[in-house]
């Protein structure tokens, strides 16, 4: 049976990350790979789950190399876990492991398995650099003659300029636009102003340092390559500095997004351990909060809707599943991929017409409490490995809870392809 005789609640035991870093720096020479293996043993050490059969590992990366077509499995093999330990890849952007500990979860929901690692990594500094297209299809076609001729003949129509590499680019294929571009073009539509982005970026590093400072990261972040917290974070930043900053993705007369309230390019990996409530009882493990909802949207960004503004529409189809409102939580991460995309969200829950013609609700969702968002900082501080994003809000969160005696928490995360991923956290 795919599920078993009752549903059951889906245990938050904990996370382990390593500190993230910008890219071509700390990890210029670590994989996708060295980086999610540490971050699956640090959570291993931290759990004392060495020699351990899990029931299922799941994590993914956005910029993948074709070598790493198993590459949850193998981190898997490099750690201390039981080798039996099965695993897999997925990818859904940004999203990916939360994405990935949504879908784990429903398997512990179901009885399928007793445990689960929900996990994501990149790197943009060991990025795959792919051949020239003209180049590649004169050597499938090189490879496909039979005789010396036919296996030469492709090469006479080789030109200097198809030995030119492809580099990854963060570029939507649909418009042709950077994130960057296409989030500037929200800005305008939704008014959001430069001391706007800037404020919130600000706030999102002051409450990470404060973080720091108080030692919340202590058992969350680890040691790797010389590195023990997020390089980069700047304590010293200030609303001076950060209005001297340039736009970085002018578009049609808007020039509000800069390297200071937009995410760098960043390296890290970050693991989430889940389980049934029995699993972590019989283990000794503590259960920080339960993973209860999950919700996923698409918008059609080509004729219109923001790129990053599904997570609104995932929120509110979550909020109808839940019986809740915008307002009934006690904590709020909202992933920073841009100031301007967490300013457009709020302005669009707010916004009596958007949820009417674009969310199909009656009335606005409403504002939030902003003392309740990204309460220790979020990506524009601590950084944005693309899939791992998700498995670090969804232990912080977790922690947030247990440590406040808050009640629930809400996650939204947006994504390349104009996607959301969002989730319901609950302590009781």
């Amino acid at each position: 049976m795919l599920v078993g005789q009752a549903t059951r609640r889906v245990a938050i035991v904990g996370g382990a990350r390593i500190p993230f870093a910008r890219s071509m720096g700390a990890y210029a020479e670590s994989s996708n790979q060295d980086m999610l293996t540490a971050a699956l043993q640090a959570l291993v050490d931290k759990y004392a789950l060495g020699g351990a059969r899990i029931g299922d590992v799941g994590a993914g990366a956005v910029l993948k190399h074709p070598r790493d077509f198993n590459l949850t499995r193998e981190a898997v093999l490099g750690t201390s876990l039981d080798p039996h330990t099965p695993a897999f890849d997925l990818q859904r952007a940004c999203g990916t492991s939360l994405e990935t500990a949504i879908g784990l979860g429903l398997k512990i929901a179901s009885g399928q398995i007793d445990s689960a690692i929900a996990a994501g990594v990149d790197t943009a500094s060991d990025a795959p650099i792919g051949i020239n297209e003209n180049l590649r299809r004169i050597l499938l076609r090189s490879a496909r003659g039979r005789s010396l001729g036919q296996r030469f003949a492709p090469w006479k129509a080789l030109r200097p300029g198809h030995w030119k590499p492809d580099f990854p680019a963060v570029v939507e294929p649909r418009t042709g636009l950077t994130m960057g571009q296409s989030c500037e073009l929200m800005a305008k539509r939704w008014g959001i102003s430069r001391q706007a982005q800037d404020e919130l970026a600000l706030a999102s590093h002051r409450r990470a340092a404060a973080a720091y400072e108080s030692g919340f990261f202590d058992d969350l972040v680890f040691p790797y390559r010389g590195l023990r917290q997020d390089n980069n974070l700047r304590r010293d930043t200030t609303l001076e500095k950060l209005a001297q900053l340039k736009p970085a993705f002018p578009m049609e007369g808007s020039a509000t997004l800069t390297a200071g309230n937009s995410t760098p390019m960043t390296d890290g990996a970050a693991a989430v351990l889940l389980a049934s409530e029995d699993w972590a009882r019989s283990r000794g493990l503590p259960v920080l909060a339960y993973l209860a909802y999950g919700k996923v949207a698409a918008v059609d960004f080509v004729r219109g809707e923001g790129l990053l503004m599904a997570p609104a529409y995932a929120v509110a189809r979550m909020l109808e599943d839940a019986r809740l409102t915008l307002q009934d939580f006690d904590l709020y991460e909202i992933h920073e991929a841009f100031a301007a995309q967490v300013l457009c969200t709020l302005a669009a829950w707010e916004s009596a017409d958007y949820c009417r013609d674009r969310l199909g609700l009656e009335r606005p969702l409403g504002a939030i409490d902003r003392e309740r968002l990204n309460v220790v900082g979020s990506s524009l501080a601590v950084g944005h490995p693309f899939a791992a994003t998700g498995a670090r809000i969804l232990a912080t969160l977790a922690k947030l809870l247990a440590q406040r005696g808050a009640a629930r928490g809400l996650i939204s995360i947006c994504t390349a392809g104009g996607m959301g991923v969002t989730a319901i956290v609950e302590r009781a």
